[in-house]
């Protein structure tokens, strides 16, 4: 056994335990910078494939469309079209039209979209009743009703494109609107949108 001093013994001592807290240092650097680039690829991944998604949202198209056809037709109730469809065509589809109905208070070129309500007046039927037909789809005059519009009219309101437009007809499907503060559940709608559309949308 070396016999050294205790100078000597203290040196070794102070070198050990140098190497241990820079070995200590090294592996806490490793695994703090290691989770770190973890992370930033974790969020760069997931900002990635949020875009893609949106892009396929913006691009798939529903192979079919069903619209709700009603008035003076000779079949009214549930058709199915393609999408581009007018109104002309859920018209074939529903029987055609009867002789009363009114071609004056129609649109026959309109294009359709899906889960929209088509309602074919009388002649010299009054407007009023006209309107309640149209509730479904509109509920209070004037408004769109978020819980039954078609995309079309969820298009009309400021800042909803295509892809937030989808998102509230999915999110509906399962989870009917209460109030109208809940439309901002859906991803992509915060409080600065909701203010620019709330005097224009319902649930009644």
């Amino acid at each position: 056994m070396l016999n050294l001093s205790k100078r000597e013994q203290m040196i070794i001592v102070i070198l050990v335990i140098l190497v241990l807290i820079i070995s200590l240092f090294n592996f806490m650097s490793k695994k703090f910078f290691k989770t770190d680039n973890y992370d930033e690829e974790a969020l760069l991944e997931e900002i990635i494939d949020e875009k893609n998604q949106d892009e396929v949202e913006e691009q798939v198209e529903p192979k079919e469309i069903f619209v709700h056809i009603s008035g003076q037709v000779h079949n009214p109730g549930i058709v199915k079209l393609e999408p581009g469809a007018r109104v002309i065509d859920a018209v074939n589809l529903a029987g055609g039209l009867k002789k009363e109905a009114d071609l004056d208070k129609i649109n026959l070129a309109k294009r359709l979209e899906d889960e929209e309500k088509i309602y074919i007046p009388k002649v010299g039927e009054d407007i009023e009743v006209d309107m309640t037909d149209f509730q479904s789809a509109f509920g209070e005059v004037g408004k769109v009703n978020i819980n039954t519009c078609s995309k079309e009219e969820l298009l009309s309101l400021p800042g909803i494109g295509e892809v937030i437009a989808d998102r509230i007809i999915k999110y509906r499907e399962g989870n009917p609107f209460k109030r109208i503060e809940d439309i901002m559940n859906v991803s992509g709608i915060g409080e600065k949108k909701f203010e620019g559309i709330k005097d224009m949308i319902t649930v009644h």
